[in-house]
């Protein structure tokens, strides 16, 4: 059993996790820069959707990493939401792009169509990410595991609880109601997406501890 506070050898997991939030990073921008804009509208667009898949990436491995630190990597059931976590990741990319860039060659209902299924599987994909997140920080939180100090197992319960509900808002937003609804011409399904980056930032802003789970380490 890993003692509070004791330090480990870094697992080969984490190290590919680096390695895949990295790649999916890249694959965001190149490509944007191969699908160059149409339009003055277009950059402002590709570049509002590369900072989104930015923003989203780089949150998710701040707490990731930080989960990490102290999680049984050696668990099986662990081992196996690392991995589909990490595919889900890979797939950030190419579902953001797949509802934000447009091939010229389709009927604007055919490019519709795709988007809110793009954007659905998107939603889809948010909502695992957080729920598996919620899974680990659930499994911190258990004080007879004891991964954590008992004072901060009351921070990771908060934590997946937020994270939980995250999670069921991003699977509500992919009714079709929500692709339907626009506000300024853009889906409201796009809105709901940036609740996690608001609740999470903002949180930590206000009130830093309650997001400072590197602090279990």
């Amino acid at each position: 059993m890993q003692q509070v506070g004791e330090k480990r050898p870094r697992p080969r997991i984490e190290t590919l996790a680096d390695l895949i939030f990295g790649l999916s990073l890249s694959i965001g921008s190149i490509t944007l820069v191969t699908s160059p804009p149409t339009s003055t509208a277009d950059i402002g667009s590709h570049a509002a959707a590369f900072a989104y898949t930015f923003l989203i990436l780089i949150t998710c491995w701040i707490i990731y990493t930080a989960f990490m630190s102290v999680l049984p990597v050696e668990n099986n059931a662990i081992t196996f939401l690392n991995v589909t976590l990490l595919l889900l990741v890979a797939l950030v990319p190419f579902l953001l792009n797949s509802t934000e860039v447009t091939n010229s060659t389709l009927t604007v209902d055919q490019a519709g169509v795709i988007k809110d299924f793009a954007s659905s599987l998107f939603a889809l994909d948010l909502a695992s990410i957080l729920a598996i997140l919620a899974a680990f920080a659930h499994v911190i939180s258990i004080e007879e595991k004891q991964l954590v100090a008992p004072e901060l197992s009351r921070t990771f319960r908060s934590g997946r609880n937020r994270m939980a509900i995250l999670s069921v808002m991003m699977l509500a937003s992919i009714a079709p109601q929500f692709w339907a609804w626009t506000i300024f011409g853009v889906p409201s399904r796009l809105y709901v997406w940036y609740i996690p980056l608001i609740s999470y930032w903002l949180g930590r802003a206000v009130r830093p501890e309650s997001r400072n789970y590197s602090s279990g380490r």
